[in-house]
């Protein structure tokens, strides 16, 4: 049977339409040919303005894109309930008839209408061109004019507020990121390329013959978007390539990692960080191959058995100049450490964070590593002085980077050590200590025969006491006197600095060693956060005496409370109504 519709009562007024001979049907077929003159005098005029050559190409864009708009906005109205309850009501007409009406009755003024101004209350006849207010009602010529001027006024207003920068909501976190990233200002072609890209990544085919300063960057546009995954690795995989630098491989699995060694024949760098999945297996791949590494860097790799480390080392270890783990748990131990020294004769770079498992033992061996330049470590196991000064004693002469985190127990022998053995260093970190005191900080920086340093990190150098945190009776600690004098040797040639959390340096101290007259050249970045001394005047003079500085972070120094940050400058940690982040503007 056809559409067996129930049906209720008539109203009085259909009865009245009725006998009037008035049927609802005729109602709409009037109404629709009245929208399609409508439209087609709409569409008369869009076309003599396109046939017209001085119609500019943005006006043509302009009534394409409202035409697309239109087609989009007839096919949402098909998925409606109005729609469906439209086409039970009316089976014999046709969908495309149906959607143009419910759309003409709701977005096209029908021309010869009498309406009331949503404004201004005034009746008006309504034309083809007659716009609509924001209450979806219709607005009069006069009206409209107006409308139209506000608009107009208040896209000029928003470019200014745009140029100036954004003011609050998500556009300020993405301008407080940026800073934090380090871009200040516009940003350049070859970052707005690579972010292009990264957006886009599914449409690429591969990276072409791109320089690995690009490929580099590429990566850690794809990583910090988590969007490295198995099909996007093969971007990377180039039988030329000679670096694979992966910044998120969490979602690579085993097979992944092998495809790498099976298509970068001439690997020589390889670095993974979030490497889940490197297994006992893909090592043993590593090893059946024909490639020699330089260099490995492995982040959260903890699958790795302490057998397979041993023999990975003994079969390729001759060649390898590099090694850094990170979070490899109990699976890279002493026992390993001790390998090193027999099977790596060439390592120049040894790195291990974040460690279960190396104790005083395994640091002890690192002191047989006659080849060993560059020394970070960071240990969970407590270790003690003895063991560090044995290391400084024995390879202190050729070290260039000396690294030790999280050491609450060492003390200034380690700082009496490093002054008597290195000459060479260029980068010192001694974190958290809770041993060492201002004296022999001050030794340490007192006639050292080392070249200036270029990155000093004494992050929480202080001294620890719950019940009484302000009183430092034994000047424990990075205070003011190791200050002077680290600024006094190093100051001319640092790069970066780090005194987060030493909170016994004075303010006298900071205004000394940033006083009129000193200046200090290279230094970029520097950290001063929790040192509850710092001011105003501190900030200032530190922004006068180092032409260079990029960043200056100040968490926790709440003595600062207003500073004019120059052009150019970044100063984070400063609480405020624009944000923790000031990209300064003084010039």
């Amino acid at each position: 049977m056809a559409n067996n519709l129930i049906r209720g009562p008539q109203s009085a007024l259909t009865d009245y339409l009725a006998s009037q001979n008035i049927s609802a049907a005729g109602i709409r077929v009037n109404a629709r040919r009245r929208a399609e003159a409508a439209l087609q005098t709409a569409d008369g005029k869009e076309n003599e303005d396109e046939d017209d050559p001085s119609t500019s190409v943005a006006t043509r864009l302009a009534k394409a894109q409202k035409r697309k708009k239109q087609a989009q906005a007839i096919a949402k109205i098909k998925d409606s309930k109005t729609f469906k309850r439209r086409k039970v009501y009316n089976s014999d007409q046709d969908d495309d008839d149906i959607a143009l009406t419910i759309y003409n009755s709701t977005f096209i003024p029908v021309p010869g209408q009498i309406e009331n101004c949503e404004e201004c209350k005034k009746r008006f006849t309504v034309t083809a061109y007659t716009r609509k207010g924001p209450e979806d009602g219709f607005l009069c010529p006069k009206c409209s004019s107006k409308l139209d001027d506000q608009e107009k006024a208040a896209k000029k207003n928003g470019k200014k507020k745009a140029a100036a920068g954004p003011a609050s909501g998500k556009g300020r976190r993405k301008l407080m990121s940026q800073l934090l990233d380090g871009q200040v200002g516009v940003k350049s072609l070859f970052t707005l390329c690579v972010e292009t890209l990264a957006n886009n990544i599914d449409l690429a085919d591969d990276l072409g013959h791109s320089s690995p300063q690009v490929i580099d960057r590429i990566a850690r546009q794809l990583s910090k978007r988590r969007l490295l995954n198995p099909h996007t690795l093969n971007l990377f995989l180039q039988s030329e390539a000679e670096d694979i630098c992966l910044y998120d491989a969490a979602r690579l699995d085993p097979g992944d990692y092998e495809r790498i060694f099976q298509t970068c024949s001439k690997l020589k760098n390889l670095k993974l960080r979030n490497a889940i999945q490197f297994k006992d297996s893909t090592m043993e791949y590593l090893i059946s191959r024909h490639i020699v590494l330089d260099s490995i860097y492995l982040h959260g790799a903890n699958l790795i058995t302490e057998a397979c480390w041993e023999k990975y080392l003994k079969a390729k270890g001759d060649g390898l100049k590099a090694l850094r783990v990170y979070f490899t748990d109990k699976h890279f131990s002493d026992k390993t450490v001790k390998s090193l020294q027999k099977h790596c004769p060439s390592l120049t770079h040894l790195k291990i964070c974040h460690n279960q498992e190396v104790s005083d033992e395994g640091i002890k061996h690192i002191a047989r590593l006659k080849t060993l330049q560059h020394l970070s470590l960071q240990l969970v196991k407590e270790t003690s002085t003895k063991a560090y000064v044995h290391v400084v004693k024995n390879i202190g002469k050729q070290l260039h980077t000396f690294s030790v985190r999280m050491v609450p127990e060492v003390d200034d022998r380690l700082l009496d050590a490093l002054h008597d053995h290195c000459t060479s260093l260029t980068k010192l970190r001694i974190t958290h200590s809770e041993r060492m005191t201002d004296a022999g900080f001050a030794r340490l920086f007192t006639g050292w025969k080392n070249l200036p340093l270029q990155f000093i990190d004494l992050e929480v150098c202080r001294y620890v006491d719950a019940h009484a945190p302000k009183e430092n009776p034994h000047a424990v600690g990075l205070c003011s006197d190791g200050f002077r004098a680290m600024m006094h040797h190093s100051g001319k040639r640092l790069k970066k600095l780090s005194v987060h959390g030493c909170r016994h340096i004075e303010a006298e101290a900071f205004e000394d060693a940033f006083s009129a007259g000193k200046a200090y050249p290279e230094l970029l970045d520097i950290e001063i956060s929790f040192c509850e001394e710092v001011t105003d005047l501190v900030v200032g003079s530190i922004f006068r005496c180092c032409p260079k500085l990029k960043k200056l972070n100040i968490f926790g120094c709440m003595k600062v409370k207003d500073v004019r940050v120059p052009r150019g400058k970044i100063l984070v940690g400063m609480p405020n109504a624009t944000g923790m982040v000031i990209e300064g503007t003084e010039d």
